[in-house]
């Protein structure tokens, strides 16, 4: 199904760079003397994997790129940029609600016409179509993510006598139970990062409360006191509230962040058996662990809670905060073939990318991963709380991310947990 990538053109002129790696499929200006600055989220071994395609970048144009952290909340940091004068010239944004707003307070460039022919080329029609706004082309999904998968350490299930891994929901509260009855804490859970409990609820919302729900939710069409909402909390208390099956209990859970979440699943005496999230989980695995992904370290599907396990994608979009040769061209690069390959080959990152060379992949578990979302086509959910204003959906202590940590604290404050949740919604939307 996959197609191998074009040469370039032949007659291109002396002052572009072709790059000379096999496949290359992208032609770039010479950029020397001109520095750009990119700034996104990412921290640790996610940065400096995408410093990597940074570096080729230079290699290729001479242009320097100096990458700025923007910390989890995004849209404030480029904000204050912005309206002050001093934009990056390339932001990846986590939220496609953020890119909205943007592009609504006309902060965004379009993309020039070299990226949107490598756009069109590589990237189906649904990811194309959650990088543009009103018909305008802004964005680029350069790294996406399947983020419904649990990891799980190989020796803890073993050591359990677990042969199998879970399919259903009440099977994984089974299989929980059955670890921590072995001595292993059963569950890590990074909820010092609310935006890691979204993803939880959003993996049980689906499922059981199909796509057409979930579509009506994200764009606050039905409200956060609906009773699917109340099915879906009731139904994450069935873990959340078990202090037994969750690594340190609740309070523990509440001070471990992402990162931690995962290396505790993999390291120390007694590692957790098993920690939810998205592909992206083999950079910290790679980093900051001995353990092997594919052996000590596999992948099981989110399990289903209702007739079939969910599929909740996301991704960050590049897009231009400025005018320039050097912003369109950094965007041309991150929609082609070859900066996929080389982000690939570094482990933790899967690509949207239809025409990219899935050997590429640094392990056969990401490589399966990535195939499974290339197969899916269209027909995925994108995270919700993303889709979500960012004072609602992307903004830490505020909002969802807030709202559903105050529930991992008291699991059985359902109604509660309700109200707080729509009453946030509300203002958030009714102001977007």
């Amino acid at each position: 199904m996959l197609t191998a990538c074009g040469g370039d053109d032949d007659n291109a002129s002396d002052n572009e760079s072709k790059g000379t790696g096999t496949g290359t499929s992208v032609t770039l200006p010479k950029l020397d003397g001109q520095t750009l600055e990119v700034a996104a989220v990412w921290t640790g071994a996610e940065q400096e994997n995408f410093t990597q395609v940074l570096k080729e970048f230079t290699k290729r144009t001479g242009a320097k790129v100096k990458f700025v952290p923007t910390g989890n909340n995004t849209s404030t940091f480029l904000g204050a940029k912005i309206e002050g004068g001093q934009p990056p010239d390339v932001a990846f944004l986590p939220q496609v609600g953020v890119l909205k707003q943007f592009a609504e307070k006309k902060w965004l460039k379009p993309l020039g016409p070299e990226a949107k022919a490598q756009l069109d080329k590589n990237f189906s029609q649904g990811w194309r179509d959650l990088g543009a706004v009103g018909g305008q082309q802004y964005g680029v999904y350069a790294k996406a993510a399947n983020k419904s998968l649990i990891w799980y350490n190989t020796a803890a299930f073993d050591a359990a006598g677990i042969t199998d891994t879970p399919k259903t929901w009440k099977e994984f509260i089974s299989t929980a139970q059955t670890l921590s009855d072995a001595g292993s804490p059963a569950v890590s859970v990074g909820g010092a990062d609310g935006w890691t409990l979204t993803d939880w609820f959003e993996n049980v919302y689906l499922s059981q409360a199909g796509p057409e729900k979930y579509d009506q939710l994200a764009q606050h069409k039905i409200k956060w006191t609906d009773p699917s909402v109340k099915q879906a909390l009731t139904t994450l208390a069935e873990l959340w509230g078990r202090d037994e099956l969750l690594a340190g209990g609740r309070k523990g859970a509440l001070d471990t962040d992402f990162p931690k979440s995962v290396t505790q699943a993999f390291t120390g005496d007694t590692p957790a058996a098993m920690v939810y999230e998205g592909d992206f989980v083999t950079a910290n695995i790679n980093a900051d662990t001995k353990a092997k992904v594919g052996t000590d370290a596999k992948v099981f599907p989110f399990p289903a809670v209702g007739s079939d396990s969910p599929v909740v994608s996301g991704g960050d979009v590049a897009v231009a905060l400025k005018d320039g040769k050097g912003a369109q061209a950094l965007l041309t690069f991150l929609a082609s073939t070859d900066a996929a390959e080389i982000w690939a080959a570094q482990g933790g990152f899967i690509s949207p990318n239809k025409e990219m060379d899935q050997a590429k992949y640094k392990d056969d578990v990401t490589g399966q991963i990535a195939k499974a979302l290339i197969a899916a086509g269209d027909d995925f959910r994108f995270d919700m709380s993303d889709q979500a204003p960012a004072a609602f959906g992307g903004t830490q202590g505020t909002g969802e991310w807030k709202d559903l940590q105050d529930f991992l604290s008291n699991p059985s404050d359902v109604a509660g947990a309700q109200q707080k949740l729509e009453a946030d919604a509300a203002k958030a939307y009714g102001s977007s």
